[in-house]
């Protein structure tokens, strides 16, 4: 009888399924599972975006913006000139910005501040500046056309009318006047608004006119520009990268947003789409941006991916 009571013992432990240490592996190997399925923590839930109210910079903020409170961020986007948007992410009162254009045009801020920002993803590639003119000033075809170009410095005074003084292509130009020798040249200062005031009344009444300008930008799909060439390439050549870049420290504290700029990139034809609705339709840049979210759910869920949404 005893013989028997063991031989049951010994069956039932057989079929009992395991030690308790495997028990506990198994159970171990659950949490994992689940924590990894579970993504990113949220970390920081508040967050910062400074950005300048250009074309371009205006409808990506809006964009990761959007995208950040999707996932249970509260985002302040908040409207500053060039040199704030870069300071208060190196110092830490900002979290990041969409709005690095790298190697040229922000080149002094990249120099000054790289030691406390960090790049987190290239989101554009070949994005070209240049001094710009209507195309039907058909003679001006180079920066080099502008040297000593006296019927032409005459009819505009002299003056390239170019955005606000803080901007990385106001500091191209200035180097552009030095290395072309365009000593009669001057550049005024305004705002991207005031500059494309300027712009469309010129072209209206067929008038000579220079500016700065850059792609994208929804003024091209508007009216018939032509960017001047630059042979010694001050405007970088081909066109700067743009890069959101973030402050350091911002991945280990917001590690579920800085998995989402990671993922996150952009294409002319998006960007595309949405600056005239914004700049010449004059639409509520976060209603554009959440039409455009809701047009293209795929595109949303490759930025989310492995991100948990909070909606």
């Amino acid at each position: 009888m005893m013989a028997f009571a063991l031989l049951l013992i010994m069956l039932l432990a057989a079929c009992g399924g395991g030690s308790e240490e495997e028990t506990e592996a198994d159970a171990s190997d659950d949490e994992g599972s689940e924590e990894t399925s579970e993504g990113p923590e949220i970390g920081q839930k508040d967050l910062t975006q400074p950005y300048v109210a250009w074309a371009r910079e205006t409808i990506s903020t809006h964009m990761l913006g959007a995208l950040l409170e999707k996932v249970g961020y509260n985002v302040e986007l908040k409207q500053v000139e060039a040199g704030p948007m870069w300071s208060s992410v190196a110092d830490g009162s900002a979290d990041f910005h969409t709005s690095a254009w790298l190697p040229a045009t922000h080149a002094s801020y990249w120099e000054k501040y790289e030691g406390d920002i960090v790049k987190v993803k290239q989101v554009l590639d070949k994005a070209p500046l240049a001094l710009s003119v209507p195309s039907y000033m058909e003679d001006v075809n180079s920066i080099e056309d502008l040297k000593g170009n006296e019927e032409l410095g005459e009819a505009v005074d002299w003056q390239v009318i170019g955005i606000d003084p803080g901007a990385g292509i106001m500091e191209n130009t200035e180097e552009a006047f030095e290395a072309y020798g365009l000593d009669n040249w001057e550049l005024t200062t305004s705002s991207e608004a005031a500059m494309l005031a300027e712009l469309q009344s010129a072209v209206e009444n067929e008038e000579p006119i220079v500016v700065p300008l850059w792609k994208p930008h929804w003024i091209f799909g508007t009216m018939d520009l032509k960017m001047l060439e630059d042979p010694q390439e001050i405007y970088g050549g081909e066109g700067d990268q743009i890069y959101t870049v973030a402050r350091k420290g911002l991945e280990e504290d917001a590690p579920r947003a800085y998995k989402v700029m990671e993922q996150y990139n952009e294409s002319y034809e998006m960007i595309d789409e949405m600056m005239p609705k914004v700049h010449a339709e004059d639409q509520d840049p976060a209603e554009v941006v959440q039409e455009f979210i809701d047009n293209n759910p795929d595109l949303v869920d490759e930025w989310l991916d492995g991100v948990p949404r909070e909606e």
